[in-house]
């Protein structure tokens, strides 16, 4: 029953998780779910949710991994698709490794104090599986939305609507791809080894639930030495010949209940144990203790953020000379990603503008597919704040419309040179027309025409010149920290005269 309720669990979680990263709709608009994962949770401070998951562990264990990790439970699906083709498929019980486990998690604190949060994104659960959500769950959703919205045009229903299909990164891509095809093949063929050898978060949570009140128990007395619950056990941590069991690798999922024959296995309070139940695990190595230290004893020294420089010359007057990576607005500075992001790709998957891309050197090595603004397919509607209201990480604060009128995450630069209206003597004003806070404006120029003109000091950095230009001659360049926006002086007279008073 228990691994019943488990199961049904554990797919509903992933169910709905999935759909907030593929949803193009909107239908879900704040997705709660991603906000109670662990990495998330801490990376923002989230306090409340990190007592919960930490009391949760010390109560439960390790039920976090097998209910609400997206991750986990997509191992759990290989591992149900191995048993199901190969019915003789057995595991049995491996030592614990812990000077590789806890190495590698100290080497990703270290990683992400430095600045490599690119390392740390890779193996952090939540995040590999929302990339592989976004970059190949997604199309295939939309693949299908767009073959019903042709099907449905042709019986004269409109009920789909045709979505663009595109891959917004080569890179996010294939880490997508290689992220599926590593831990597919090794939760395929080895069980939980992932969560238990290098996720970070296993680490963490096993640490915590070998203290765990309810335990997974073998009752020794019923116990016949039949190894089958070892021989099931993919985390390989029942260890059926001694009776005893690794609770820092036991990941709760109650399939050596459900296969025990004897009824000798049962989650209990540690308080009703029964005769000779040990743990497992290996003791506790000094070595590492101190490995930690050394690792944790240069967390005051600040993340390096790598400035990419970009030089695209088209003409002698071209000021393109040291552009700064545009980093959404409420991320506040690219060290702050640095220090918060870990590219799960939520903000990016909803972006109502595709304005949001992973980055590739935008940032540095460290900043490789957090979220940077490009305005090769839109802009960002002046209006929108969906990426502050649902990134789990803290890495996007919160912002609200007004608060994002006044944000300038970059200001508009002009390279008059590369103008059509200096080029070719025509009309244009197509980047003052987008413009929602008059930094572009029209002046006249000559011949009658007029020319754009820009004031840096009151653009919020929404990209819809740069979008609609047809050379490319006005852009944005972000500012390295977060600037307020100046508020035109006409649009404070126009709202004064609005209320009837006058000048």
């Amino acid at each position: 029953m228990l691994k019943k309720i488990r199961v049904v669990l554990a797919i509903a979680v992933i169910a709905i998780l999935t759909f907030g990263f593929i949803d193009f709709a909107g239908i879900i608009e704040n997705p709660w779910l991603q906000k109670i994962q662990f990495a998330p949770a801490l990376f923002s401070l989230s306090i409340a949710t990190l007592i919960i998951l930490v009391v949760g562990t010390l109560l439960f264990g390790r039920v976090y991994c097998s209910v609400i990790c997206p991750l986990g439970i997509f191992q759990d699906l290989f591992n149900w698709i191995a048993k199901k083709t190969n019915k003789k498929k057995k595991y049995g019980y491996k030592p614990e490794r812990p000077w590789l486990r806890w190495g590698i998690l100290a080497a990703l604190i270290v990683a992400w104090i430095f600045g490599f949060t690119f390392l740390v994104s890779l193996v952090e659960p939540y995040s590999a599986y929302g990339r592989m959500a976004t970059q190949l769950f997604k199309p295939l959703y939309i693949l299908g939305n767009n073959l019903l919205a042709v099907i449905s045009e042709k019986t004269g229903s409109y009920t789909f609507f045709f979505v663009e299909l595109t891959i917004r990164s080569v890179t996010s891509f294939t880490v997508a791809v290689l992220t599926l095809g590593i831990i597919g093949f090794i939760s395929f063929k080895f069980g939980r080894t992932w969560c238990n050898t290098i996720c970070p978060v296993g680490t963490v949570l096993g640490g915590l639930s070998r203290f765990s009140v309810f335990k997974v128990q073998i009752d020794t007395n019923k116990c016949n030495h039949c190894s089958l619950c070892s021989r099931k056990c993919k985390a390989y941590c029942i260890d059926s010949a001694n009776q005893a069991i690794d609770y820092s690798r036991c990941v709760t999922c109650f399939d050596c209940i459900d296969n025990c024959k004897q009824n000798a296995i049962k989650y209990v309070p540690v308080w009703k144990k029964a005769k000779k139940v040990e743990s497992a695990s290996a003791p506790v190595d000094e070595s590492k203790r101190q490995f930690l230290k050394s690792a944790l004893a240069v967390a005051t020294m600040t993340p390096a953020t790598l400035a990419v420089k970009a030089a695209e010359h088209t003409c002698g007057c071209d000021i393109r000379e040291k552009l700064v990576p545009l980093s959404p607005p409420g991320s506040i500075s690219h060290k702050n990603l640095l220090q918060h992001c870990t590219a799960c790709h939520l903000c990016i998957s909803k972006c109502p503008s595709n304005v949001l891309k992973p980055a590739g050197l935008e940032y540095g090595i460290g900043g490789i597919m957090q979220p940077v603004m490009k305005f090769d397919k839109g802009y960002c509607n002046y209006d929108c704040t969906v990426c502050s209201e649902i990134c789990p990480n803290g890495a996007i604060k919160p912002l609200t419309v007004e608060q994002k009128h006044k944000t300038q995450p970059g200001k508009v630069a002009f390279s008059q040179c590369q103008c059509v209206v200096e080029v070719n003597g025509t009309s244009c004003g197509a980047c003052a027309e987008h413009c929602p806070t008059q930094a572009v404006r029209m002046v006249p120029y000559k011949n009658g025409i007029t020319i754009p003109e820009i004031h840096p000091e009151l653009c919020v950095g929404c990209g819809g010149c740069e979008f609609i230009c047809p050379v490319k001659a006005i852009f944005i360049n972000g500012n390295e920290v977060h600037l307020e926006a100046k508020e035109p002086e006409n649009t404070k007279r126009e709202a004064v005269e609005d209320f009837g008073f006058g000048f």
